[in-house]
Order: C-alpha cells, then structure tokens, then sequence
C-alpha cells in the first residue's frame, strides 16, 4: 500500500500596498535612494511578487533604474572586490 505524501501548506501572504500609492509618489530615476530599495546586492531588479509594488509601478520602476543604469546613477553590476 503506498503512503500519501503530507504537504505543507505555506501560510498566506498578506497583500502589501504598493509604496508608490501609498505615498501618492511615481517611480523617478534621479531618486536614486528609492531605486536602490528594489536592487538586490547584485543589483539586480527584484520582482513584484517579493516586493508588493503593483504592475503600473513596477512597469515604471524597471524603466527608470535602466535609464538610470544608462545614465551611471546606478551601476550594471556589483562590484567584486
């Protein structure tokens, strides 16, 4: 007889509201501080599921840290020492 295989269950995220409509703000790629917040440590964009930016603002957000990127306000890559 085969044994059912338990799963477990991820608890619910809660939905977070977007930073940029709580705070009435658009994505801008001169606000560099804001930017970095959505970088990982590879800068690398992180994606709307982990950071709960709704898809007009993250939409706007990847565009303004790639011309941001193209004006050398925020780098390509990390740096590797």
């Amino acid at each position: 007889m085969a044994k059912k295989k338990s799963r477990i269950r991820k608890p619910k995220k809660t939905k977070e509201e977007c930073y940029f409509c709580k705070e009435k703000k658009e994505p801008s790629f001169g606000d560099i501080q804001v930017l970095k917040r959505y970088l990982t440590e590879r800068n690398k964009i992180i994606p709307r599921s982990r950071t709960g930016v709704c898809a007009g603002h993250q939409k706007d957000l990847s565009k303004n840290i790639k011309q941001a990127r193209h004006l050398a306000l925020l780098p390509f890559t990390a740096r590797e020492i």
